[in-house]
Parts: C-alpha cells; sequence; structure tokens
C-alpha cells in the first residue's frame, strides 16, 4: 500500500506545481500583453514637473503660513512675550498645566535617563500615589521636545516655552499641508489643496482646539493622523507606480506607529478606519491585497506600541486588534469563487456575519485573559448618554454637563453654513455616496466594469480611495452628531472633502451624467466648472473672511488673573516645601505646574482612583459637616485647602450642571423627580460656612490668605475645641 501511495502523492505534487505554473505563466503573458506606455514628450514632462512643483510649494506655504498665523495669533491673544514666566505659564490651563509640567520637570532632570526615571516612579505629584506618568498621560512628547531643545542647543537660544509651543505649532502647520495634499491628490489639482486650508483656518473654532489649549495630546496627534491619511488615500490610488506605492507605504507605517504613541485614544480612531477599509474591501475587489496590508501595519504598529508602552494591556483588548485578526482570519478561510454569481453573494454575506462574529468573540476572550484597567467608567457615561441607564454618580453626572460631550449646538452648523463649507460638503458627499452605491450594484449584479475610470465615464465613485473617504466621513460624522468634541475629528475632514468635490471634474462629470446634458459638451463644462466654482468661492471668502482674520491679528488681546498670579506666588513663598494642597482639579493643574508642590488630585479622567479622587475633594462644595470633609482631606495627606469663589458661588451654567448641584443631587440633598425640592440637611453648604469662622470650622480649619477669588485655610493637625 505504500509502495503504490508513493506515485499518488507524487502525481498530486505534479498537478500542483502545474497549476502554479500556469497561473505564473498566466501573469507573465498578462504582462507581456499590457502596452509599454509611450514616453511622454518633454513639454508634456515639463507641465507636469511644474504643476507638481508649484503644488508642493503651495501647500509647504501653506502649512508655513498657519503656523506663523497660529503664533502670530497667540502672542497677541496671551501678550506672550512681555509676560513673566509665571503669568505664562498660568495661560496653560486644567490637563495642559499637567502637560507641560511634566516636560519643565525633564529639562531639570539630570540626565535624560534620570528623568524618565522619575516619570515613569513618580510620588511628587498625586500625594500617597506613584504613578507611571509617562504611560498614563501618553508623555511621549514631552519627552521628544525635551531631547530636542537639549540636542539642538536650543537652551542658548530660545526659551523653553517658546520651543514647546513653537513645536505644537509646527505640527499643526504639518497637519494643514497634509490635508492639503490629501486633497489634491484626490481632485488631481492642487487648487482644491488651497481651498481645504482657507475653510480650515476660517473654521479653526470648529476643526482645532489649538487655541484653547495647546499640549493637548489630539494637538500633537492628529497631524500624524492627517499625515497617515494623506498617505492611504495615495496608496489607494489605482494607478499609482510601484516608487509612489512603497512611499506610500512607509509613510503610512511611520505616521500609524507615531499616532499611536502620542495619543491613548488613537486605537479607537484607527478602529473606525479599518472598519472603513473593511467595507473597502467588501464592495472593491480590486485593492483586496493593498486593504490587508494596511491591516499588517495595524498590528505591527500595535504589537510595537504595546512593547514601548510599558505593555499596555489596552492596546491588546482594543477593539482595532480583535478586527484586524478576525480579517485576517476570514482571508484565509476565504473561498475562490467566481465574481457576480449567487454563491459569490452568498459568500460576501457569510463572509461579513463571520468578521463581525469574529470581532465581538475575540474581544471578550481578551479581555478573559489578558489583564487589564478598562475605563468602566466611559462605558457608563455611553449608557447614561444613551438613555440606556440613570444615575445619580456625581462624575458622570459632570461628565455629561461638559460642553464637549453633549450633542453639537446649531451655532456649529449655523457657522458652517455661513462659510459655505457644510451646502458644498452635502452636495459633494450625496454625488459621491450615490456613485457609489452605483457601483456597488452594478458589482452586486456581476456587470463588467472599465479597470480605469475616465472623465467620460462619470463614475467618481468606482475610485477605491473615494469609497473609502466616503465611508470614514459617515462614520466620524455620526459620532459627531451625538458628541460635539468629535467634531475636531470630523471638520477638517468636511474642509477637505468638500474642496476636493468642488474642484474635481469627475465629480462634475458624474453629475451631468445623471441630467443627460445635451446641450453643452458635459466634459468641457466639467472642467470649466471644477475652476470657476472653487476660485468663486475662494474670492468671496477672501472678501467676508480675510479682513476678520487681520483684524484679530491687529488688536491686542489680554489674559488678565491677577488673583491666580498672586496666589501662586503666596505658595512659593509662604507654604512649606513638603506641603499637600487640595482643591478642584484643574487649580491644582496650575500649582503643580507654577509651583512644583503636591496636590491630591489631578485634572485626568482616565483613571478611576483619580475621579474618584476628584470627587471626594470636590465635596468642599457641598453640603457635608466639617468633620467630614476634614477626614476626607486628611485622609489623602492634604496640609492646606483651597476654597474658589468661582465654583462656591456659581450661578452662570447650565440648570442642573454647577458643581455644588450635582454634589447636592449625588449626596441626596436634591430630589430631582421633585422639581428640585431641598431635601433636609442639617449643614450648610461648607464652601459658605468655613467662611464665617466660627465653630466648629475654625476648630478643623485655619484661614491663612485670601483675595478675591481664592480662600486659602490650613488643615490643624492638633484640634482644638474652644469656642
Amino acid at each position: 500500500m505504500a509502495e503504490e501511495e508513493g506515485p499518488t502523492v507524487e502525481l498530486r505534487q505534479r498537478r500542483k506545481l502545474k497549476s502554479s505554473e500556469n497561473k505564473e505563466s498566466a501573469k507573465e503573458e498578462k504582462i507581456r500583453d499590457t502596452p509599454m506606455p509611450e514616453r511622454a514628450p518633454k513639454h508634456v514632462l515639463f507641465q507636469r514637473f511644474a504643476k507638481i512643483f508649484i503644488g508642493c510649494l503651495a501647500a509647504v506655504t501653506s502649512g508655513m503660513m498657519y503656523a506663523l498665523y497660529l503664533s502670530a495669533y497667540h502672542e497677541r491673544k496671551f501678550w506672550f512675550s512681555n509676560r513673566q514666566e509665571l503669568e505664562r505659564e498660568i495661560t496653560f490651563q486644567g490637563d495642559s498645566a499637567i502637560y507641560y509640567s511634566y516636560y519643565k520637570d525633564m529639562l531639570k532632570a539630570p540626565s535624560f535617563e534620570r528623568g524618565v526615571y522619575e516619570l515613569t516612579h513618580n510620588n511628587k505629584t498625586v500625594s500617597l500615589k506613584t504613578i507611571n506618568a509617562v504611560q498614563q498621560m501618553s508623555l511621549y512628547p514631552e519627552l521628544i521636545a525635551s531631547v530636542l531643545y537639549q540636542a539642538t542647543g536650543s537652551n542658548e537660544i530660545i526659551e523653553p516655552v517658546y520651543f514647546y509651543i513653537g513645536i505644537v505649532f509646527g505640527l499643526q502647520g504639518i497637519y494643514v499641508t497634509a490635508l492639503f495634499v490629501t486633497s489634491w491628490l484626490m481632485s488631481g489639482t492642487w487648487l482644491a489643496g488651497m481651498l481645504t486650508v482657507a475653510w480650515f483656518i476660517i473654521n479653526r473654532v470648529d476643526t482645532t482646539r489649538i487655541e484653547y489649549s495647546i499640549p493637548l495630546r489630539e494637538n500633537w496627534a492628529l497631524p500624524y493622523f492627517a499625515c497617515q491619511i494623506a498617505a492611504l488615500t495615495g496608496y489607494l490610488k489605482s494607478n499609482l507606480n510601484t516608487y509612489g506605492e512603497r512611499f506610500c507605504y512607509l509613510l503610512m507605517s511611520a505616521s500609524t506607529y507615531t499616532f499611536m504613541m502620542m495619543w491613548e485614544y488613537s486605537h479607537y480612531l484607527l478602529f473606525l478606519q479599518a472598519i472603513s477599509l473593511f467595507l473597502l474591501d467588501s464592495f472593491s475587489l480590486e485593492q483586496s491585497e493593498k486593504v490587508h496590508e494596511v491591516y499588517k501595519i495595524y498590528i505591527f504598529s500595535l504589537f510595537l506600541g504595546y512593547l514601548l508602552q510599558f505593555e499596555n494591556s489596552a492596546l491588546l483588548v482594543s477593539p482595532l486588534l480583535s478586527l484586524v485578526v478576525a480579517l485576517m482570519l476570514a482571508k484565509c478561510l476565504q473561498l475562490n469563487v467566481k465574481k457576480g454569481t449567487f454563491i459569490a453573494k452568498i459568500m460576501k454575506v457569510i463572509n461579513f456575519y463571520l468578521v463581525c462574529t469574529l470581532t465581538v468573540t475575540l474581544n471578550i476572550i481578551m479581555k478573559m485573559f489578558v489583564p487589564h484597567k478598562e475605563n468602566g467608567h466611559m462605558l457608563k457615561f455611553l449608557e447614561v448618554k444613551f438613555g440606556l441607564n440613570m444615575t445619580k454618580n456625581f462624575t458622570m453626572n459632570w461628565l455629561l454637563c461638559q460642553e464637549s460631550l453633549q450633542a453639537p449646538s446649531q451655532d456649529f452648523f449655523l457657522r458652517l453654513t455661513q462659510s459655505s463649507l457644510l451646502p458644498f460638503y452635502v452636495l459633494v458627499l450625496i454625488i459621491c455616496f450615490l456613485s457609489m452605491m452605483q457601483v456597488i450594484f452594478r458589482r452586486i449584479n456581476g456587470k463588467s466594469l472599465k479597470e480605469t475610470i475616465t472623465l467620460e465615464d462619470g463614475r467618481i465613485g468606482g475610485r477605491p480611495e473615494i469609497i473609502y473617504h466616503v465611508i470614514h466621513t459617515i462614520l466620524l460624522g455620526s459620532l459627531a452628531m451625538v458628541i460635539e468634541g468629535l467634531k475636531y475629528l470630523w471638520t477638517p475632514y468636511v474642509c477637505m472633502l468638500a474642496a476636493f468635490g468642488v474642484c474635481s471634474p469627475e465629480l462634475w462629470m458624474t453629475l451631468f451624467k445623471w441630467l443627460r446634458l445635451r446641450t453643452v459638451h458635459p466634459v468641457l463644462l466639467a472642467l470649466i466648472l471644477s475652476m470657476a466654482v472653487p476660485t468663486i468661492i475662494g474670492l468671496s471668502l477672501w472678501k467676508e473672511f480675510f479682513p476678520r482674520l487681520m483684524t484679530e491679528l491687529m488688536e491686542l488681546q489680554e489674559f488678565y488673573d491677577p488673583d491666580t498670579v498672586e496666589l501662586m506666588t503666596w505658595i512659593k513663598r509662604q507654604a512649606p516645601v513638603a506641603a499637600v494642597f487640595a482643591g478642584s482639579p484643574q487649580l491644582m493643574g496650575a500649582i503643580k505646574l507654577c509651583t512644583g508642590w503636591m496636590v491630591t488630585s489631578l485634572p485626568l479622567y482616565n483613571d478611576d482612583d483619580l475621579l474618584k479622587r476628584n470627587e471626594n475633594i470636590y465635596q468642599i462644595y457641598s453640603k457635608r459637616s466639617a468633620e467630614d470633609i476634614y477626614k476626607i482631606l486628611t485622609s489623602y495627606k492634604a496640609n492646606y485647602l483651597i476654597i474658589e469663589d468661582a465654583i462656591c458661588n456659581e450661578v452662570g451654567t447650565m440648570r442642573g450642571c454647577r458643581v455644588k448641584d450635582l454634589l447636592d443631587i449625588a449626596n441626596g440633598h436634591v430630589v430631582c423627580e421633585e422639581g428640585d425640592k431641598l431635601t433636609y440637611s442639617k449643614y450648610g453648604r461648607f464652601c459658605h460656612e468655613v467662611k464665617i469662622n466660627y465653630s466648629p470650622y475654625v476648630n478643623y480649619f485655619t484661614r491663612v490668605y485670601w483675595n478675591r477669588s481664592y480662600f486659602v485655610y490650613k488643615i490643624n493637625t492638633v484640634i482644638s475645641f474652644q469656642s
């Protein structure tokens, strides 16, 4: 039997070899049959070179001008160069103050290695808590900035604060340049890039938060994501040559990994991108291999990020990894079936179901076996946000009251409409989406389509990069309609997509083909409109908004906060070095930056322990007894308490969203269902009562400093109950 089996196996191997040889020969024949492109005349090459050169020059110039504009606007807004160091540092508010404080710590460290060690084993920021600040707060931008500042010898030329904000402004210039290039790649004209930049700057209130908070992680990360999208757009193009494809792949790999290192929430954004690519792969069969190459980049970036981010388990249990692994497994199980047949359609549905099921299953399994600190408060927040649950929890209700976590206001849509951005975006999106659906239905029905799309075809929805961008912008837009803070991810996309559409002859040609235009030659009219419409838009934007931008740069604004300056000066002069301060998290961030003193809480919302601390410290504005507040503060080893008059006497915010209102609800001092009827509390509001200086408050707390905005109390270590 063994002797008989040998020839059979050999025969099977020969058949396999023969089939593989046939495939290779078929590929060689296809390559031979493909006509070699004729060499373009010299004048055509010169025109192409001139077009690329002018476009690149315009892209780089746009980025540089935007960075300079941000620098000039920041100087005018804060009068930065004429201020002392303390006054400059006060302009960093909330979590921005924490990020910049660690940059200062790195510069003060005797060596880079020692500085990194102190940040990864940090016990000088939050009392009774040792944290890995680099991992928990994604401080890689600060590490890089400190290295560059010292390695380039900039400490002899420029102050640290100017170097730091200069890097961020430079990255914003790269951000704008990347959006320019993406729109240019999609439309074929750099005029679209110019229009993208114009819309981005005019709508900068809704496209970026750089004006409000410079060191935010998203301001460091999103420029790299924009570069990744630009590289991905070029990579998905059907007519890209080998060298261009390699360049795009390398740029995409580098920018994906860097983006993941800069922002802790980056893998969620890449998850949305992976969904878009999965749907593209389902609808457009031509780019399947390229899409799976992008999946490999995701896996490489995730595991490299896991190793270099101190074995960050959040990356292993991320939905991105589960989805990519599911897609890889589904591809291995996929059968080769003739396109357009009924079986092929059934297999597509089965493959889609398999990917969704595998993704959910893998994510559950990973969470079961990989130890991780999941942000449970995020899931609870989403439940309450979408009405699936109700809570009286202070932290949840406080997050719900934040403007950035609410639905977009009407003013947002009004601003986009006034700049003509929203109407053109809707027009472009509708045309691209309908064209995409038309192409998809034709493929489902098995109709053959031309591989190379020409202008005369009027089929803009057949291009892979257009399908990807349409799906991606719909996903981002859907999220932005629910949470306003996500508009900073979607609105730049809106600028880029709207500019590409009005400048693309293919889009106009697609529209004319549907309208069956016969009076004028549609191709000629499409070419004319692709130049005329953006020119008219550009001139109208210039006339209406350019004077406003110049006025903003001309007028001097002044950030004047003498009370905070006086408070920080008193702390540096009067408080002991080992003192621990308690107060609102936003103020604690400023104290950490301006004085270096230890605090009880931080304005960070990705750690359950810090969130609990924040809620406990906020009790100083509730109706609790002096003894309760004293026990809370001493449990965190606090020596000084700071009461902010703006929070204690808060009147201007949304009804039910003041800090003291939320505390009353959480503590059961207000019953919302009975029309905000106050329930019994035998104690007055602590922040009011402690100012009156009567027993028992004076027994626990001694006022040592006050001004119009702040009241500082020393927490007594020896309690006297004498009246």
